[in-house]
């Protein structure tokens, strides 16, 4: 993206055509420009804090490894990425998507894999 402006491209248009938003394009353009491409690999800090504490994340983590969603009142006798979202949300009033539930769930080591569902990986 960051070769693309630089030959003249619209940061705008881009967004458009690529789904990626306007903001994120300046974003990588602006480090670029900064900090040449070591701004644009990935570093730790970088992005949104997490809404969820510490405490909520363990507790979390608990409950994939200890309790099943019938305990809480769900039909289901696994957890899942969407089922965790209605308890996130209902627990602690945060709205979080499937994809977001399975990345905060690897900060835990936690992780989903096709046939198995949630995995504790120590």
């Amino acid at each position: 993206m960051v070769y693309l402006v630089a030959l003249g491209y619209s940061s705008r248009r881009l967004s458009e055509l690529h789904n990626i938003s306007f903001k994120q394009i300046t974003n990588w353009v602006h480090r670029f420009e900064k900090e040449g491409v070591e701004g644009l690999k990935d570093k730790k800090g970088r992005g949104r804090r997490s809404n969820l504490s510490n405490e909520q994340l363990e507790r979390i983590k608990n409950l994939v490894i200890n309790e099943n969603p019938s305990d809480h009142g769900y039909q289901s006798v696994k957890w899942t990425g969407p089922l965790l979202a209605q308890w996130i949300d209902k627990e602690y009033g945060l709205t979080y998507q499937k994809a977001q539930v399975y990345n905060l769930l690897e900060k835990v080591g936690i992780v989903f894999e096709k046939k198995k569902g949630l995995v504790y990986k120590v």
